[in-house]
């Protein structure tokens, strides 16, 4: 379900640090009923590659804007992390550079940033965007705890702001809602 941005920005990420620049695009609580410890259990699964657990809205969606990027030079290597744009890590507290990364996603280009107990960020970039993705574990007020996730964009310059707006409905509409219905439905298989 989508949620009001302040329920990441009144929130004492320590992500707030150091991406001042970034503009959040949308935040959304995932149905991870789980407890204090778990955000490592998340990423792992949530990471893992397995394409089965992607519906098939977005497998096919992820599938065509790739294809759509390689016909348009969106995606070229030198558009991306360490190319175009540094690397978020390159912004890192000390504590956070020296602590875990968490993992890298296997099968869709976003790379670990850091990882904490309660936070795991990773990143892309290509011609289009710098983006972050945060997943923060967050009480419930019950004693349980679940997972938030926010969009976070540098857009890169009038395409990139063309190309937020334009995918912004079909995020909002299909990515996202099939994206938290998957992850709802796998949460409890996730290891």
């Amino acid at each position: 379900m989508r949620i009001p941005n302040s329920e990441y920005t009144d929130r004492p990420w320590r992500i707030h640090e150091f991406t001042e620049d970034f503009e959040v695009e949308d935040v959304w609580e995932l149905p991870t009923p789980g407890g204090p410890a778990e955000l490592d259990r998340f990423v792992r699964g949530f990471t893992d590659g397995d394409d089965d657990k992607s519906g098939f809205v977005i497998r096919n969606l992820f599938a065509i804007r790739w294809k759509l990027g390689s016909l348009l030079g969106l995606d070229k290597e030198s558009t991306g992390l360490g190319k175009r744009v540094q690397t978020l890590r390159s912004r890192l507290p000390d504590d956070l550079r020296n602590g875990s990364r968490g993992r890298d996603f296997e099968t869709v280009p976003f790379v670990a940033v850091y990882q904490t107990d309660t936070e795991y960020v990773a990143e892309l970039a290509n011609r289009t965007v710098h983006a972050l993705m945060h997943i923060g574990w967050v009480a419930d007020g019950n004693g349980g705890y679940h997972g938030q996730m926010t969009a976070l964009v540098k857009p890169n310059g009038l395409l990139g702001k063309v190309y937020m707006t334009g995918i912004k409905p079909i995020r909002r509409t299909l990515v996202y809602p099939e994206l938290i219905r998957s992850i709802g439905k796998e949460w409890p298989q996730y290891t």
